[in-house]
Formats: structure tokens, sequence, C-alpha cells
């Protein structure tokens, strides 16, 4: 049986782009490849699809199959009709599809990419007045830092290895039923670093980093609240290969405060008050955060009443614009009274009430 139009194999026209034809092999080694797919006759289908994308993705095998066909490529092998896949590197292709689990992709350059340290979580309790007005804290950290003998190489005399010639990576070749392959794994003697060193740093032992306990001071923001987070740039864990260290993120927990309830940047404060100051009305002096203030309570104060004093809140963390405070009312009631109390108390119940409609509400569903 003739062999099919490579075009026909890998689904495009022959006008196709470049872009096109890598697409639709990458979908047919994706689906065929013998290592992932179950096929019955995968091997054969993507030994066709490789035959195909070996030719199509070269101009210039692409120019002789438009020319002559299969018949340029039989005279090139002896007439055998096989296709010489030596010489032809898959591994952008297998790389970028299956990771490099496949022998192929460009681990190297990623071992040698510059790297970003890791970043640092801390949970940091803060007062009530700590978070509302803002303070320094001095943050105690355990991070892997750079080693200062061999300024974070992992040893010394750095030359390039003589087995990869640097490119942290030993091409060879692998011949199968279905032909052969250029492979490429990590070079053992560097581990895909491309460079060796004459001795290993005794301080690190080679992995450029050790553990290092330091103190850092921190400015924390007046307004911060309970799982608020702060990043501190560049504390965290030393990078690798030159790259940056990570940052420490301090997450915030603040205390409750005896007085004071916090609602977002509003501030609430609950009120005693006696029964005749809240029947008679009266003057009281409020303690907020930026000092005494006097508030006048008028004459029938109910229970839960608010009265806001305006900007006495917290400091918005990012805006910062002031919150309120709210002053609420909570009228006492006596659990127990004088003889003299109890006579005044009988007085007033023969009294009139100017809030008399409000029983009569009652009077009226009872009477229902």
């Amino acid at each position: 049986m003739g062999k099919r139009d490579y075009y026909e194999v890998l689904g495009v026209s022959k006008n196709a782009s470049d872009a096109e034809i890598k697409s639709a092999f990458r979908k047919l080694a994706k689906k065929y490849h013998p290592d992932v797919s179950k096929e019955p006759d995968a091997a054969e289908k993507f030994k066709e699809a490789q035959e195909a994308y070996a030719v199509l993705s070269d101009e210039n095998k692409r120019r002789q199959y438009d020319q002559y066909g299969h018949a340029a490529f039989d005279q090139m092998n002896g007439g055998t009709g096989g296709f010489d896949f030596s010489g032809f590197d898959f591994s952008d292709i297998f790389g970028d599809l299956f990771g490099g689990g496949f022998g192929f992709g460009n681990s190297s350059k990623r071992r040698n990419r510059p790297t970003k340290g890791r970043d640092t979580l801390m949970h940091i309790e803060l007062s009530f007045e700590e978070a509302v007005f803002g303070c320094k804290k001095t943050i105690n950290l355990n991070v892997l830092d750079e080693c200062s003998e061999c300024n974070g190489k992992g040893g010394h005399g750095e030359s390039t290895c003589s087995k990869c010639h640097g490119s942290g990576e030993v091409t060879s070749e692998q011949r199968t039923i279905f032909g052969s392959f250029m492979t490429k794994t990590t070079c053992s003697t560097c581990k895909g670093t491309g460079k060796i060193f004459k001795t290993t740093c005794s301080k690190c032992r080679g992995k450029g980093q050790v553990k290092a306990n330091k103190d850092i001071e921190v400015k924390i923001p007046a307004g911060v609240d309970t799982g608020n987070q702060l990043r501190v740039a560049g504390k965290g864990e030393a990078g690798t290969n030159g790259g940056p260290n990570g940052d420490v993120y301090l997450e915030f927990t603040v205390q409750d405060h005896p007085l004071y309830i916090r609602n977002e940047n509003d501030v609430y404060l609950h009120l005693p008050l006696t029964i005749t100051e809240a029947v008679l009305g009266c003057k009281k002096d409020i303690p907020t955060l930026y000092g005494d203030v006097t508030l006048s309570i008028p004459a029938g104060a109910q229970n839960n009443d608010k009265h806001r004093l305006k900007g006495k809140g917290i400091e918005d963390v990012s805006y910062h614009k002031k919150g309120d405070m709210y002053v609420v009312i909570n009228v006492i009631i006596p659990r127990s009274l004088t003889r003299e109390q109890k006579k005044i108390f009988n007085e007033l119940s023969e009294t009139k009430l100017n809030d008399e409609v409000e029983f009569k509400k009652i009077d009226k569903y009872r009477n229902k």
C-alpha cells in the first residue's frame, strides 16, 4: 500500500503555515504517542505523523516533497521507502507537550534560570492600640539565606562543564524500530547547571544557601485589622542563580479592647446610663481614641439610641480617612431599690406618660 500524502496525514492544506503544521502534529503526537495511547495502531500512526512533520516543518524538505512527492526521499534512502529521522530534533514539540518526561525539553534552561526565593508567611498579634495607631515591630525570621562564602554558587573555582560544554544537557541518538531519535538528558556531571567547581563550598555543602536567623524591623501602618496582610519585599528566602529574594508576608490578628468594638473603620462604645439620666438627660465625658469628648444626652433617651461622633473612628489603612465613633445608650435597670426609691417609682407609675400611645397599641391588640 502506498504512503498517504503528508498533508493528509497531518490534516492540513498545502498552503498551511508553519504554525498550523506544528499545531496539527502536536495534536496527533498527544493522541498517538505509544507511551500514552492505548489504540492498537497508535505506534504506526505516530510514526506516520512524525515522518510527515519532519518533512513539512523543514523548508527545503517541504519544497522537495511538493515537487517530487515521496520519491524525493525514497531515492535519498536507497529506494527503501523509509524516512531517516537521524539528525531531526523533536525536543521542542515533546518538551512542551510532555514536560520533558520523555527525555526531551529544556530542563537545563529552567534549572539555570534566575529564580525568585520562596515567600514566607508570619502571623503577628497586635494590641488594639498598635493596630489603630500603627507601630514598629522587630520580627525574627528563620529563612534560607545566600551563602556568604560562595555567594550562592555552591563552590569555588568555577569552570564550564567539559561533558556538556555548558549547555547542561547531553544529546544522544536512540535507535528504535520506528527510526532514530535525538534525545536530550540532563548532564550527570554538572546536574544540568553547565558549570563545575574545583572545590565544593564547605559552608553550604554545595547548596548555595544556608539557614539563617535574623531580625528585621517593620513599620506597621495605622488602621490594620485582623486578616490584613503586609508585604515586606525582599526579606524572604534567597533566590537561586542570581534571582531576587522572596518576600515576607505578615498576617495580623488584633486583640479585643475592653471598651471599644470595631466594625471595619467605625468604633462602637456602649454607654451605661441610669434611669434618671436617661429620663432627664445629662452630659457625659466620652473616652474616644483621641481623648475625651463631652456628649450631651437629651432627655428621654432610649435603650440602644446611637450618637455619632464624626471622625473619631479608625483611619483607613489605604485611604487615610477616619471612620466614625458611635455611642450606644445602655439604660441600666436597678436590681434592688430602697423603700424611698420604691415610693418614688410608685408615684411615677400613676403619672400619665407622654408615650401612652405606644401602650395603647398593645392594649388594642390584646383586646382583639
